[in-house]
């Protein structure tokens, strides 16, 4: 996949994916043997691991959306960058930058790389606790 367009469409495809919930087709688009890293924690994870993470953030932030979606290609991958915006449960909106970097292989990611601010993920997965009994 060295064409530019289509690594693009690989990029809009993955983060659509994501946006729509459809996390058993997102698995497609990985590599089997795919790792994916987050600044955060800075360990790699398995594609199952991403899936079941990806799979609870659906449902803790409603109307999960990638806008502001920006994409460079280079030989091998790509580079999106994108803000995140949706609900937490507690009806707060939350928003937060992110930028990846994805290395493809015969159209599949096969690493992805991503980046974001830890205080803009403590505020976007916050869970609020109900109130103590008085």
């Amino acid at each position: 996949m060295s064409d530019d367009s289509e690594m693009r469409a690989l990029a809009k495809r993955f983060f659509d994916l994501i946006e729509t919930g459809d996390i058993e087709e997102l698995r497609g688009v990985y590599a089997e043997d795919a790792r994916i890293w987050y600044n955060i924690d800075r360990r790699d994870k398995t594609v199952d691991e991403n899936i079941a993470r990806l799979a609870k953030a659906h449902g803790m932030v409603r109307g999960r959306r990638y806008e502001e979606r920006r994409v460079v290609v280079f030989p091998g991958g790509f580079v999106h960058q994108h803000m995140v915006r949706g609900t937490r449960a507690d009806g707060v909106a939350v928003d937060m930058p992110a930028c990846c970097i994805c290395f493809v292989t015969a159209g599949r990611i096969t690493r992805l790389e991503e980046y974001m601010d830890s205080a803009d993920v403590a505020r976007m997965w916050a869970v609020v606790e109900p109130a103590a009994p008085d």
